[in-house]
């Protein structure tokens, strides 16, 4: 029953650089959207960011929102609260890619540079962790971070029309029925 917050690169030797992104709360995930990004990846460094607080997680990109997952529970939808860690590997499955890399070119580097978090420490014996993260004193819980401003919801929603390759909102074949939490945000497919 974990929670995980995924930024995962698709490989590839040409453009466009597929970013997708993932939720999984209460060990349910399959929620994946893919961005066909607008630079090289891999000809500089970029910003990645996950903002989570208990009103929605963003998934940013060099400071421009590139996905927005709303809590909502009201609906019946698990949102992601439990601890987590994080995790920076290369990772392989060959189901997930649709280039599958030449292993035998390898060792495959991934380089980090100014790696910074921020986090509220909570563990699983806390009852009340949870809620002390939720609160107001962590810049996260702030009024102006339980949405998107006007600038990051224009920037946002040209992604949206530009940049989404693959959306599970969107999959019929894979999903006949639509999940709940993606009619609340069909204004942001």
């Amino acid at each position: 029953h974990h929670d995980e917050l995924d930024f995962e690169f698709y490989g590839g030797n040409s453009l466009p650089y597929q970013l997708q992104t993932n939720v999984f709360a209460n060990g349910v995930g399959g929620r994946e959207q893919k961005v066909a990004l607008w630079f090289d990846p891999t000809a500089d460094f970029h910003d990645y960011q996950i903002l989570w607080n208990q009103h929605h997680v963003m998934f940013s990109v060099d400071g421009i929102p590139i996905r927005v997952f709303k809590n909502n529970t009201v609906l019946g939808v698990d949102y992601p609260w439990r601890p987590m860690q994080v995790e920076a590997t290369i990772w392989y499955a060959d189901w997930a890619c649709d280039v599958k890399p030449d292993l035998s070119k390898g060792p495959y580097v991934a380089e980090y540079q100014s790696f910074d978090i921020a986090g509220c420490p909570v563990d699983d014996f806390n009852p009340n962790g949870r809620e002390l993260c939720y609160s107001p004193r962590f810049w996260w819980n702030t009024g102006n971070r339980w949405q998107l401003d006007p600038h990051q919801e224009q920037e946002f929603q040209n992604v949206r029309a530009k940049h989404i390759s693959y959306d599970y909102c969107r999959d019929r074949a894979r999903y006949p029925v639509v999940s709940p939490e993606c009619q609340p945000n069909s204004s942001l497919l």
